[in-house]
């Protein structure tokens, strides 16, 4: 996870948990005043506990959800599928929901002294928390897929292109700019190198161990005297002796001494 990913899960995940507080408190009120009206005592505290507890479930829930969301998604599966999947998988999330809110406020209860019964007074509980679940669910599914989407996009680092090294060459009066891609071969002149570049050659002062040196790897020795861009390299043939031609991209040929022709295999 990059930076950007990082304050990204910083700011969705302290709006998340404010809206979390905020349902809770909503939802809260909400059955408070609903029991009210219906003349049903309950304690504020067992309200709280109700809510704590659904919302702790969904919670623990919630990887499995991120799971889904995260490999359930074109072009792996089409929009039909998907959304088919994500409407079974509501079931069983559904039953883990409820299943582990249940466990906990049976334990609260129990250190209470007292005794929780999930929806007794329904014919059908399971039936009735489902279709609260459902809508808590898609919800949660909602936000997960937009918290992806973003996380997507914010790791996304736009290609930027490596500029390329450059040899700075004097020739003479004139000093060249050279891009060392651009470079086929070297050869060493006496106290100068001969480099290949567009057809030209140039001449620099310079030994050829420094130059092998400011080039890197992207080239190789085939004689004592002579550098070779690997990537500028079209056939090598070895001769009865162990000396080598190296045929390059625009036809030059160069010869090369057995003692180095390891370096053309690594």
């Amino acid at each position: 996870m990059n930076g950007a990913q990082r304050r990204l899960a910083l700011i969705l995940g302290g709006g998340f948990l404010v809206i979390l507080v905020a349902v809770m408190i909503a939802n809260a009120e909400s059955t408070m005043s609903d029991l009210a009206l219906a003349g049903t005592h309950e304690t504020k505290a067992h309200v709280w506990v109700w809510e704590v507890t659904s919302i702790v479930a969904w919670l623990t829930v919630a990887p499995a959800i991120w799971w889904l969301i995260g490999h359930l998604r074109p072009p792996r599966f089409s929009w039909a599928v998907v959304l088919l999947l994500i409407v079974l998988a509501s079931v069983p999330l559904s039953l883990a929901h409820m299943a582990l809110m249940t466990v906990l406020r049976k334990l609260y209860y129990a250190a209470e002294g007292g005794q929780y019964l999930f929806l007794n007074r329904l014919s059908n509980p399971i039936l009735y928390e489902f279709r609260k679940d459902f809508a808590s669910y898609l919800q949660f599914a909602g936000l997960i897929a937009i918290a992806q989407w973003l996380f997507a996009r914010v790791g996304e680092t736009r290609h930027i292109p490596a500029s390329p090294r450059i040899l700075k060459i004097v020739d003479g009066a004139v000093s060249h700019q050279i891009p060392v891609e651009e470079i086929d071969h070297v050869n060493a002149a006496g106290n100068y190198v001969e480099l290949a570049w567009h057809g030209r050659t140039l001449l620099h002062r310079a030994t050829l161990v420094a130059v092998a040196a400011e080039l890197g790897s992207g080239f190789v020795q085939i004689h004592r005297s002579r550098l070779v861009r690997r990537a500028a390299v079209r056939r090598v043939e070895t001769d009865r002796s162990g000396d080598f031609t190296v045929t390059l991209a625009d036809g030059t040929s160069l010869r090369g001494s057995r003692r180095y022709r390891d370096s053309m295999q690594g």
